[in-house]
């Protein structure tokens, strides 16, 4: 015989010749005589009284406390955790033998380095010793294949013990095959033949059987069932993990030794826990392990839930098995029998339930959040049978169990319960029922905002005995309340009965006193409109009615302490009015830090009730599609900063455009648990209020948004100055209080407004810029501030009637004097948005022009001949270095500066290329004149139709024909003006508009 081999005569001589009480002796174990047999401390687990027997005549041992048994072999392999190799050569040692197994220690030291070649040797008949190097080559093939490393990372099998602690493996691209010794020599085609009968190496290619897979060995533990496959090898499962050009189309991706299917995957968590979870591959297995669900185990594929399995379930005492298969048809019917199987042996089963077409890996993979995904599957997990109905009254569908409300487990209902409760509550807030000896303390119950959800936390102390339980727990999950109810009966020493009777009558009082809750909170929520008094509303009526409202809001802002800003402020006042129109104006406050974009906005939101408004400092990306359905319609959404809301800007958008958001999300269904996709929908229309410091905005923003540019004067500056040293005085004390009462006459006056249906009468005698295509938006902007100053005025204005189809619409209707208005704020506002550049950059360049002719003037130079630098910039504005660079920056690529010198240590210069251009720059060309005027200039006709009572429609011509419209469209041909690239369209003919004292912006 070779050194290498061993016949099983020689191994049968071994194990009878080295005795197992002296090795256990020698090893420091205490032996006690006890008959025939000694009995020890079982070293396989910890124990105060000796449970392992030792029997000298059959030199075998057993423990009857853990089960472990086997023979001389078994306990040196385990006592001094050696492989199978070296225990044969320890035993060798103790028997005196001088035969050796030259091959194991050599291979060893091999197999444990990465080298190209490897060699394997067949050290026994029954091939252990050599799956056992199968294991360890792959195993370090996978240590060192960044390939498959990324394959499980990918899959989300990164845990940093997972590929250690089950020896996880690669075969790689040629495998074992490729590691063994010439095909030609004497030992290379022993080891074929003897991997090839093992199946390791296929008959027909004589490559690799697992070639491109991850190889998970299945090997039994020293606390399997079955004592004869503890510590063997039992099966090897391979999964493909590449494409390779050598494996043959349609290939399997699962593979698996010839052998028998045997062994259990983990089953050391049968062991550790009376509940375990059942997957249907070893990798589904591996993804909850990850997870820190340690209690899984895995089928052999949907069809492999072997006997070998049913035995260790039962061996093990296992309770209740969560069969978490795939979700898909074949999944279904193999949890199903296996359901059947378990029912049969008296185990609980529990169908975990994936979304449609997953498994647990691509779920958890999906989900981003393996632990919280994999926790919620677990918890909406389905009870199983087999028959239709079961004995308490739960309703089965294919196989799943949902309880009803008579059976729900813990829970017993009489038809007196009611009247058997003594409920009453404490003056914090907790609950006390009254059963018998026995009180019941219910904390926390206020704080489920959701009808399906009840999280408390429930104690139960026995007034009689002084014995008492208590935990934390949703009374609506019946696995925890199950497992409180049996807890409590246990520390009350009362009957499970009774505790479950009394926790059925507690969840149905915590029923009622939610129910009560949820109702009152609801009549409250739809009381919560604020009425105003009955001198309040006069106030506010009159304030509505004024002839000169926009002035009193102007003059009333500036009594609130605002400072100028008049258009701005007015312009912002009509943009929340229209929060009541079906389409909203969006604003845009923009300016450098400090220069009081938010005094701007406070302003204007401090006159809005505050049940009208919503402010927040910044936003989530998802947080908008989240809000209740109706919460932001027709109110203003304010965030402070618009960087704030840059994660939030792509649902914004789609808000301000469409109107409504829609999201589909993953969730649970009430009734069922299962998992299924929900529809979030926040409707509009919503008014948008944004600041910003930014000086280049989002292009999609500012196509979206009326800009107002605070004004950042010396004067300005003064002024506020002036303002706060007044406020000081008694003065500011007085105009403190008539703050308050202003903002309540506001905010009374706005909640008086109606969100009515605006008709434009003369719309189709407006005319407006059309030489780009964000004009289009724009022009939505000026009919839209058109509509908001007729909404303001809706008290001045007749409230008319039509009836179309069968409804009646209640609309008003724009006069001239609201178009007057709108294009004030228009030459203003869309003037400076329109602009090719920001207003604080033409500011400066306009800055910039006036030092230059100064410069020119003293220099006694042409303008074009002075050069000049950003300190001297700086000098003469008294800008910030930082504002400088940004807009000095931006003139220079528009060509509005030239650059000089800079490179090489010299000095950096600029000339001015602008000659000056328009001085309305500010102006919105191609707007209609209203105004009376003389010249050329046509006047709004306004000889305006009455609709019938039949009209069948609200947009009837009202005033010019056709012929008129085209000639007023004549009348405003349009030209280029200026010789500059950048110069704008203009009107050929217009008369100035008279502008307004109170309406002129002192940032013009």
């Amino acid at each position: 015989m070779g050194k290498g081999r061993i016949t099983p005569e020689e191994l049968e001589q071994l194990k009878r010749e080295v005795s197992l009480s002296k090795v256990a002796g020698s090893q420091g174990y205490t032996l006690r005589k006890q008959g025939k047999d000694y009995v020890v401390l079982c070293p396989f687990h910890i124990e105060k009284t000796p449970s392992c027997v030792i029997s000298p005549g059959k030199n075998l041992y057993h423990c009857f406390g853990c089960g472990a048994a086997g023979s001389v072999l078994d306990w040196v392999q385990k006592t001094e955790s050696l492989t199978y190799p070296q225990t044969l050569q320890r035993l060798r040692e103790l028997a005196g033998s001088s035969s050796s197994l030259p091959a194991s220690s050599s291979s060893a030291a091999v197999l444990a380095s990465p080298p190209v070649r490897q060699t394997l040797t067949d050290l026994d008949d029954d091939g252990q010793a050599l799956l056992q190097q199968v294991v360890s080559f792959y195993h370090q093939n996978l240590l060192n294949s960044p390939e498959a490393l990324q394959w499980l990372e990918k899959r989300g099998l990164n845990h940093p013990e997972l590929v250690s602690h089950f020896r996880l493996g690669f075969a790689g691209a040629h495998g074992v095959a490729g590691a063994l010794p010439s095909p030609y020599s004497k030992a290379g085609k022993a080891l074929r033949s003897r991997l090839k009968q093992l199946g390791v190496i296929r008959e027909s290619n004589h490559q690799d059987h697992f070639r491109g897979c991850l190889v998970v060995p299945v090997v039994g533990g020293a606390e399997s069932y079955d004592a004869a496959s503890r510590g063997r090898v039992l099966q090897l499962y391979g999964r493909r993990t590449m494409a390779d050009h050598l494996v043959l189309k349609g290939s399997a991706k699962h593979l698996y030794l010839p052998s028998p299917l045997a062994g259990i995957w983990n089953e050391a968590a049968l062991k550790a826990s009376s509940e375990v979870v059942l997957c249907e591959a070893l990798i589904d297995a591996m993804t909850f392990w990850c997870a820190g669900y340690r209690n899984v185990i895995a089928a052999f594929g949907v069809n492999g839930f072997t006997a070998g399995h049913l035995a260790a379930l039962q061996y093990h005492g296992v309770k209740r098995v969560l069969i978490a298969f795939d979700r898909d048809e074949a999944g279904d019917r193999g949890a199903q029998t296996v359901a059947e199987q378990l029912i049969g042996c008296g185990i609980e089963a529990w169908r975990v339930r994936f979304p449609q077409g997953l498994d647990a890996n691509a779920y958890a993979v999906k989900s981003g959040n393996p632990e919280s995904a994999l926790a919620l599957a677990l918890e909406q997990a389905v009870r199983m049978d087999c028959a239709c109905v079961t004995a308490s009254g739960s309703i089965t569908t294919r196989g799943e169990t949902r309880p009803s409300l008579a059976a729900l487990p813990g829970v017993q209902i009489s038809s007196s319960v009611a009247e058997t409760i003594a409920c009453e509550t404490t003056p914090s807030g907790e609950l006390l029922l009254r059963c018998g000896p026995r009180v019941w303390r219910v904390r926390g119950w206020q704080k489920n905002p959701l009808s399906e959800v009840m999280k408390v936390n429930v104690q139960v102390l026995d007034e009689s005995t002084g014995a008492l339980h208590v935990d934390s727990f949703d009374m609506y999950h019946a696995k925890q309340r199950q497992a409180y109810v049996s807890c409590a009966a246990t520390e009350l020493a009362c009957e499970l009965s009774v505790v479950k009777r009394e926790c059925g009558r507690v969840l149905l009082a915590l029923e009622q006193q939610q129910g009560e809750r949820l109702n009152a909170a609801e009549a409250e929520q739809h009381s919560a409109a604020v009425t105003v008094s009955g001198e309040e509303e006069t106030a506010a009526l009159a304030l509505l009615k004024s002839p000169d409202l926009a002035e009193r809001i102007v003059a009333d802002l500036a009594a609130c302490g605002v400072v100028g800003e008049s258009s701005n402020l007015l312009t912002g006042y009509l943009a929340a009015t229209s929060r009541k129109l079906d389409k909203p104006l969006a604003v845009l406050i923009q300016s450098s830090s400090a220069a009081g974009k938010s005094s701007l906005m406070d302003a204007v939101l401090g006159l809005i009730p505050e049940e009208e408004r919503i402010q927040y400092s910044a936003m989530t990306g998802q947080s908008l599609y989240y809000l209740g359905e109706t919460s932001l319609q027709h109110k203003i959404l304010a965030i402070a900063e618009e960087e704030g809301v840059r994660q939030a800007a792509y649902a914004l958008k789609l808000l301000q455009s469409d109107g409504e958001l829609k999201i589909a999300s993953t969730g649970k269904d009430e009734s069922s648990g299962e998992l299924v996709t929900r529809e979030y929908r926040v409707q509009g229309p919503v008014m948008l209020m944004l600041t910003t410091t930014a000086s280049d905005v989002d292009e999609e923003l500012l196509n979206r948004c009326l800009v107002l540019t605070v004004n950042e004067s010396r004067a300005q500056t003064e002024a506020i100055h002036a303002m706060q040293r007044r406020a000081q005085t008694l003065q500011g004390l007085l105009q403190c209080s008539e703050k308050q009462y202003l903002t309540r006459l506001h905010q009374n006056g706005q909640r008086l407004l109606r969100p009515l249906k605006v008709v434009n009468p003369y719309a189709e005698q407006l005319t407006f810029l059309s030489d780009k295509t964000r004009t289009r938006r724009d022009h939505m902007k000026y009919l839209t501030l058109i509509q908001s100053v007729a909404l303001l005025h809706q008290y001045q204005r007749e409230v008319k009637r039509v009836e179309h189809r069968g409804q009646w619409l209640e609309y008003i209707e724009v006069v001239p004097s609201d178009i007057a208005l709108a294009n004030r704020l228009a030459h203003e506002v869309l003037g400076r948005t329109l602009d090719e550049m920001p207003p604080q950059t033409r500011k400066l360049l306009l800055l910039i022009k006036e030092m230059v002719n100064g410069m020119a003037e003293q220099q006694g130079c042409q303008s074009a001949e002075v050069r000049f630098t950003r300190r001297d910039i700086r000098s003469y504005t008294n800008w910030s270095d930082n504002q400088l660079k940004v807009h000095c920056m931006r003139l220079t690529e528009m060509e509005y500066l030239l650059l000089h010198g800079g490179s090489r240590g010299h000095l950096l210069r600029y000339e001015l290329l602008w000659d000056g251009g328009s001085v309305e720059e500010n102006h919105l060309c191609g707007l209609l004149n209203v105004e009376d005027g003389e010249g050329s200039h046509r006047k709004l006709d306004d000889t305006q139709s009455k609709l019938p009572p039949s009209c069948g429609h609200v947009g009837a011509k009202l005033g010019a024909k056709k012929t008129d419209l085209e000639q007023a469209a004549e009348g405003l041909s349009s030209e280029v003006v200026g010789a500059n690239k950048n110069a704008v369209i203009r009107v050929k003919k217009k008369m100035p508009l008279s502008p307004s004292p109170l309406l002129s912006n002192s940032s013009s």
